[in-house]
């Protein structure tokens, strides 16, 4: 009689499984969307210069350099211009340093490091043209005080206002 039970057991286990393998597989309904993406680049960019020391001044010419740093995103084009500063009476061309006891210091900007090409603020004449790669671009600025000048004894300084 156990052996009985035992083959009655097994019999519903396979009749479970049959039932359970055979009934209808169920199907889910399926549907489909979009997802809009989108996203927009503006071209933009930052300029920063460096100082430019040039340190002590005996009547010789004194050249120096520095730096601006351009950051463009990529494809935007720049012109970057060097105002003339804040000296009384400075032009692009003849820029000056002034001291706090009212001494003049001319100085120039260029460039080029032959010092032939003015760094001034008209475009398409004698600014610093370019286009941004995304990354960060370093032009050099050349700086020259003349030889032959007079000025009274102090410190002498300007600010040069960078435009893009």
């Amino acid at each position: 009689m156990f052996f009985i039970k035992k083959n009655r057991f097994v019999a519903a286990s396979i009749a479970a499984v049959v039932l359970a393998s055979s009934a209808p597989a169920s199907i889910a309904a399926t549907a489909s969307g979009t997802l809009t993406i989108s996203a927009s680049v503006v071209a933009a960019c930052t300029v920063v210069g460096s100082a430019i020391a040039f340190g002590a001044y005996t009547q010789s010419v004194v050249n120096q350099s520095g730096t601006i740093t351009v950051l463009c995103t990529n494809g935007t084009t720049y012109n970057v211009g060097l105002d003339a500063g804040t000296g009384t009476g400075a032009t692009v061309s003849n820029r000056k340093m002034s001291a706090a006891g009212g001494g003049t210091l001319n100085y120039a900007l260029y460039r080029d490091s032959a010092r032939t090409n003015n760094w001034g603020s008209t475009i398409g004449t004698d600014t610093q043209a370019g286009t941004g790669s995304g990354l960060t671009q370093t032009l050099t600025v050349y700086g020259q005080i003349p030889a032959s000048q007079t000025p009274l004894a102090g410190a002498y300084s300007d600010t040069v206002t960078l435009t893009y």
